[in-house]
């Protein structure tokens, strides 16, 4: 590990200043992930500005009946708060399905969207990697990439996003809100997560130097109804193969709203807004449910290792909403 400078800062104008200051320094939250990987060689900042006593760790509902969620509130606080549970239930789920206890009690939220891709090639720095070195190439693609992208990849990078966080959050229409030198300013989710391309080391379009303060759900009542299933190689903890988000309002037996995300399948989560148009205002049946998943798997383009997520995740549809509507109907 290279050796680096550590310095706590107190207010968010320090914080930024201080990045500004430096620019091989880094923000630290929890640093589950961050600490990892300067272990292994892959990031190797010379310095680590400790955010963790800023003023960010409050949830609070917004005028309008959204939630505010501070950029430093843990995982665990925002999976146990009630306000969260009662609200928007699949984002108690997500959360708590993942990682274990120990991590959840560290990891913050602004460092949870940040969170970096595990494929293997990635961490390993004695491999190429277009996300780590541009140019180098990407051995996935020939290599091992049985949990790698079957949507929005490219020739240069198939790695997926690893959050399940930000799956729900992606599924809720979230805006994340970040402070920069310059000022302040914010990000819908949508928006937050640069496509691959031919430049997968850039993956967010946050500004240069700019701190995540917060994320904001807007108000949506169809959320109070929603669901989170993950699957994965072993019932303990381990990352997502494939996930789906999903809320759901079902009126007179037909779909009145919805909102739909996928996890693992993509550089980043993924929003179903072709499966989305099909479903509103559709029968809400296994039939209906099916045709939705379709609809936004046509444009999958697996691996020949990675095919099996197609039917994972068309199954993970159908399933997770016919048992959101048997839910409602009783």
């Amino acid at each position: 590990m290279r050796e680096f400078g550590y310095q706590r800062a107190h207010d968010v104008a320090g914080a930024v200043a201080l990045l500004g200051a430096d620019p091989e320094a880094r923000f630290l939250g929890g640093g589950t992930n961050l600490v990892d990987l300067m272990k292994t060689g892959v990031e190797r900042p010379a310095r680590l500005v400790d955010v963790r006593e800023l003023p960010l760790d409050g949830i609070e509902v917004t005028e309008d009946g959204g939630l505010r969620i501070g950029a430093t509130v843990t995982n665990s606080d925002l999976a146990a708060h009630p306000e969260v549970r009662r609200r928007y239930p699949v984002l108690t789920q997500a959360v708590l399905a993942g990682a274990s206890g120990q991590l959840r009690n560290m990891a913050t939220v602004g460092g949870n969207l940040l969170q970096r891709t595990r494929c293997g090639y990635f961490t390993d720095v004695t491999q190429p990697c277009n996300k780590r070195t541009p140019g180098s190439g990407c051995p996935a693609i020939e290599g091992e990439h049985h949990n790698h992208a079957i949507l929005g990849a490219s020739a240069h990078c198939v790695a997926v996003h690893p959050s399940d966080m930000g799956v729900a959050l992606t599924a809720l229409d979230a805006v994340v809100t970040y402070e920069t030198a310059d000022g302040p300013g914010e990000l819908p989710l949508d928006d937050f997560y640069l496509p691959v391309g031919d430049t997968p080391h850039r993956e967010t379009a946050l500004p240069p130097g700019a701190l995540i303060t917060g994320v904001t759900l807007p108000p949506a009542p169809v959320a109070a109804h929603s669901r989170y299933r993950k699957v994965r190689e072993r019932a303990s903890y381990a990352f997502a193969i494939g996930s789906v988000a999903a809320a759901l309002d079902v009126q007179d037996g037909a779909v009145r709203d919805v909102r739909l995300a996928f996890g693992a399948v993509a550089s980043r989560p993924w929003r179903a807004r072709a499966a989305e148009q099909v479903l509103t205002g559709a029968p809400a049946d296994a039939e209906t449910f099916a045709a939705a998943a379709d609809a936004e798997l046509a444009a999958a383009d697996p691996l020949p290792h990675n095919a099996y997520k197609v039917t994972l995740i068309r199954n993970l549809v159908v399933a997770v909403l016919t048992e959101l509507t048997e839910e409602a109907a009783r």
